[in-house]
């Protein structure tokens, strides 16, 4: 199975868990699954219209998804699928 990393400030909304391992056959199934395991992540992972919100950003190895297929892009059984979420921040 493909591996879902789960940055830490998302963690609390999956009872801390690091990983997810998840039977997607693209990202797009992958964080639905994701998210159907773990109902809390959906208002920070998807907008209103069931879309990944434009500030997150998918990597599946380390290819961000953007510079593939996006939520299509095809996941292999083996593959490492990284959330990373906008930090605000600086001066």
């Amino acid at each position: 199975m493909a591996k879902i990393i789960i940055p830490t400030p998302l963690r609390k909304f999956t009872g801390n868990t690091a990983t997810f391992e998840t039977k997607g056959q693209t990202i797009g199934e992958a964080i639905q699954e994701l998210i159907d395991n773990h109902q809390a992540l959906s208002k920070h992972l998807l907008d209103d219209n069931n879309k990944l919100r434009s500030f997150i950003k998918v990597y599946l190895g380390e290819e961000d998804i953007n510079s593939l297929q996006k939520e299509a892009t095809s996941v292999a059984e083996n593959a490492v699928i990284s959330i990373v979420p906008a930090i605000a921040g600086g001066c």
